[in-house]
């Protein structure tokens, strides 16, 4: 082996640097770089079935079987499988999802992706070539009692 399998350890008589003064009164926590999100990679030719729990980031290239999941971004691509119910912030499908998406931010369909069944979001994007079987509903910020009457009134009209 021409290299050590684990990178070499610092050396430990150095003193280590001391972190930034932090500036006084309340802060916002930083923002999270991508690479930095616990993500869950599922690769080609894999095959999971179970929970996925704290999981912040899914990206599935090959399948996953699942009751539930909640995380903030949903990726499946090309050639990946998703079934079950999985409720996230955004979603992007490249492959197929089979049964219950919940995107509470944006949902985008790719030209090679497929949903089958229901989808739930606040915004739909869907490349030529996408393709949705099954049931589409729009989150809305109106409550339900708000827009009750508003469906009721178009209905007695028609």
């Amino acid at each position: 082996m021409s290299r050590p399998p684990f990178p070499a350890p610092t050396n430990p008589t150095s003193t280590p640097a001391m972190p930034p003064a932090r500036p006084s009164g309340p802060t916002r926590p930083p923002s999270r770089d991508l690479a930095e999100r616990r993500t869950l990679v599922v690769g080609r030719g894999i095959s999971v079935q179970g929970t996925v729990q704290d999981a912040e980031r899914l990206v599935v290239e090959g399948t996953v079987e699942a009751t539930m999941i909640h995380a903030t971004e949903l990726s499946i691509a090309p050639g990946g499988v998703f079934k079950g119910e999985i409720e996230v912030e955004d979603a992007e499908i490249a492959g197929t999802i089979d049964g219950t998406l919940t995107a509470r931010g944006s949902l985008v369909v790719r030209g090679s992706g497929k949903v089958l069944g229901t989808a739930r979001c606040r915004r739909l994007q869907v490349e030529d070539g996408g393709q949705i079987t099954g049931r589409v509903e729009m989150i809305s910020d109106h409550p339900t009692s708000d827009i009750a009457p508003r469906i009721s009134n178009i209905e007695s009209v028609a």
